[in-house]
């Protein structure tokens, strides 16, 4: 459940600082991002070395990271990066200081800037954990929205038996898994989503291909793990950094990502297919470079690609099929006859006429075709119509 989430962990000075190593490995392995923060005092349990290394991000600890180039960590990108934050342990010193909103410190100030859960695991002897004023700020906590995991009882750093004992890092994983149980009826859903362009050799140099950067599909891949689906990507040629799919797959031509589509296509529940898939393609393909001043090259025979859509749609049997249309003329009207032609459930419509939607940019301006209505949105991130497109989905279900 924590594949792919940002999770902030803050170390504070606690003999039990030590548990929070094996904590950062569980959660790595977990597949989630770490991102520590240590109060100064921590470091005197725990070294950077060892949290930087298993967290594969430097451990922060001051403000400023370098004075001599003026680098520092800004608390206020630290806390909206963070899905959830963790702090185990918790002192009693600065569980007084969350409470009071006293900010001496980069982990204080992360804490105040975040907007995103908190959760708490305690850890202090037996008679600062049965102090009036620790249970009483626990409680105030608790009534704010922080989420406290209950100290274990056992042997404590002083000798003493009794309760204080911060947490195991396994219990604590378990914790931070049931924050991010999905809901979802996607979850578990196989679903798979193409992106990208497609490029058709000319020769070992030269290719036709589009303008599509694959934004659009990896923002889609990205929301469908949100949503506990299990998701392929099929990407033609990209700068993008994959997203942490269960499979990813990377291809050039429209019969290359044909072939893919069609191998795991009985297994899936749902196929989107974003990618912009060339149309045509040479029908002569050169093993050697061409030279310009060559006969070859000033006719190129075209052939039409395989209709990877009409071919699911054809093929389709339980899956739900959506798919792309990027028109200049007529859009709706295409669109409708797209929607039936290829037996879609859904056809995600943009055109560009309009400003800010198509290839290369960051947002998209869509309209949702289906048998029964046509919806249209206004200009927004792909992120947020990659949200639209899964919302549309879950209806499905």
């Amino acid at each position: 459940m924590i594949r792919g989430k940002k999770i902030l962990l803050g170390i504070t000075g606690s003999i039990a600082a030590y548990k929070s190593i094996f904590l950062v490995r569980e959660l790595i392995k977990a597949g989630a991002e770490v991102q520590v923060i240590c109060a100064p005092s921590a470091l005197e349990f725990v070294t950077p070395i060892t949290l930087s290394t298993l967290s594969k991000r430097p451990m922060l600890s001051e403000f400023v990271t370098n004075s001599k180039t003026g680098e520092w960590a800004n608390h206020v990108e630290l806390g909206k990066w963070a899905d959830l934050i963790v702090v185990a342990p918790l002192s009693a010193n600065t569980l007084g200081k969350m409470v009071s909103g006293i900010c001496d410190n980069l982990l204080l100030a992360t804490y105040l800037s975040a907007d995103c859960p908190i959760l708490i695991a305690p850890a202090m002897d037996l008679d600062m954990y049965d102090h009036w004023t620790t249970k009483n700020n626990l409680n105030l906590l608790a009534s704010k929205g922080v989420s406290i995991i209950e100290s274990g009882t056992g042997e404590l750093a002083s000798g003493l038996i009794g309760q204080g004992r911060m947490a195991e890092p396994e219990e604590i994983l378990k914790i931070v898994n049931e924050y991010f149980d999905i809901k979802s009826p996607l979850k578990g859903k196989r679903i798979l989503v193409t992106a990208g362009p497609t490029y058709e050799r000319i020769d070992p140099v030269r290719f036709i291909g589009n303008y599509s950067s694959g934004k659009m599909g990896y923002a889609i891949a990205t929301e469908a793990l949100s949503r506990g689906a299990e998701v392929t990507l099929i990407s033609g040629p990209s700068n993008l950094k994959a997203p942490d799919v269960d499979d990813f797959i990377s291809v050039e031509s429209a019969e290359e990502m044909s072939d893919a589509v069609m191998l795991i296509y009985d297994n899936l529940d749902v196929v989107i297919m974003s990618a912009a898939v060339a149309d045509y393609s040479p029908k002569v393909k050169f093993d050697s470079k061409q030279k310009k001043e060559s006969a070859s090259l000033n006719t190129i025979e075209l052939i039409q690609t395989k209709d990877i859509l009409k071919a699911l749609g054809e093929a389709k049997k339980n899956q739900k099929l959506i798919g792309f249309a990027l028109e200049t003329d007529n859009e709706l009207e295409n669109g409708r006859r797209k929607l039936e032609n290829k037996n879609l459930d859904l056809l995600v419509l943009n055109s560009l006429n309009d400003e800010g939607a198509g290839f290369g940019t960051d947002t998209n301006k869509v309209t949702f075709v289906t048998i029964s209505e046509d919806k249209s949105f206004s200009l927004k991130s792909k992120n947020e119509v990659a949200k639209d497109i899964l919302d549309e989905l879950e209806k499905m279900f």
